[in-house]
């Protein structure tokens, strides 16, 4: 193991153009600024209501999304050649965040506008509730249905996405990560997970699991229900219960020993501590059934930015074929 960092004009041209039911958008890059936009619908309804130019290539959607029951955000980086009349298409990478935590995590605490903006590919940052699992949840929507059905077809219909998919992400994000692929098998080509649980009815895992829904102002049995008397919800939505599923997507993993071989860092190492034997099993029962998984279980480690960003450049090897891109 290792260590490890003109305004008339447009709301005119607005205006005729939701009327046809036309996407608004630039022919190249936006200008920044916030308006409604009417774009071709998910299957089910699901529409972007607004967007926001944060930048050249930055967007900002929000979301009217039936799944869900409300309005998400979320956050896309548009590749270099992209234009609104391109007949070009894109992959897509999907990065996840985690508990605590929102859409723009990945955009605030790491370069990645700097990293994708040298690459010819999507990257697109849904926002998943303030406890970042992707889950249908008991009561609180459904983001999977949200993450895969209905933002995926958005992104094809209107922002010139394809179907080659990837998913990362970190903490909780990283068990959504591993649960999107483990969901909808085929879907994206590559998942890793970074400090992720992903072995969530491992001995204690159940009580971490209820703790992080709680802290967030959130009824645990809001999720799942109660691992005691629901234990065939938890083990359908546990991605170690259903390592076959994850036969076919490359798979990267990466977590710490935390306070063993740490640094002091008291309690980002305690967390990455607890979750190391989990992460172990689920890698193991990957293992057994013959499913492949690229780790990197760390001595030492903690549950920071810092490493999470430089797993990410450690697995991008791992995205780059999935997503036909260069390394």
């Amino acid at each position: 193991m290792k260590s490890r960092t003109a305004r008339a004009a447009v709301i005119g041209a607005a205006t005729v153009a939701a009327v046809a039911g036309l996407v608004v958008a630039p022919t190249a890059f936006g200008t920044e600024g916030t308006r409604v936009t009417a774009t071709q619908p998910a299957d089910d309804g699901a529409r972007v209501v607004s967007e926001t130019w944060l930048a050249d290539r930055t967007l900002e959607l929000q979301i009217q999304s039936p799944a869900v029951g409300g309005t998400v955000p979320t956050r896309v980086l548009l590749p270099a050649s992209w234009s609104q009349n391109t007949t070009r298409t894109y992959p897509v990478l999907y990065m996840l965040h985690g508990a605590g935590d929102d859409y723009t995590s990945w955009t605030r605490e790491t370069g990645i506008e700097e990293f994708a903006a040298e690459r010819e590919m999507i990257v697109v940052m849904p926002d998943a509730g303030r406890t970042g699992i992707v889950a249908d949840w008991r009561r609180g929507g459904d983001y999977v249905g949200f993450q895969t059905d209905e933002l995926m077809q958005l992104l094809q219909r209107n922002y010139h996405a394809n179907s080659t998919r990837a998913v990362a992400g970190i903490s909780t994000g990283g068990y959504s990560a591993m649960a999107l692929a483990m969901h909808r098998p085929g879907t994206f080509g590559a998942a890793a997970s970074y400090s992720g649980i992903l072995n969530t009815t491992f001995p204690g895992m159940p009580m971490v699991v209820e703790q992080i829904v709680s802290r967030e102002g959130i009824n645990a049995n809001d999720l799942w229900g109660s691992w005691l008397f629901n234990w065939g919800t938890w083990s359908a939505n546990n991605p170690a219960s259903n390592a076959r599923r994850l036969r076919g997507t490359e798979l990267y993993v990466s977590t710490g020993t935390g306070l063993i071989g740490g640094v002091g860092m008291w309690l980002e190492e305690t967390m990455e501590s607890i979750l190391f034997p989990a992460t172990e099993t689920f890698t193991l029962g990957l293992r057994i059934q013959g499913v492949s998984v690229e780790t990197n279980l760390v001595w030492g480690g903690a549950h920071l930015w810092s490493d999470w960003e430089a797993e990410f450049q450690e697995s991008w090897p791992m995205f780059a074929e999935a997503l036909g891109l260069p390394e």
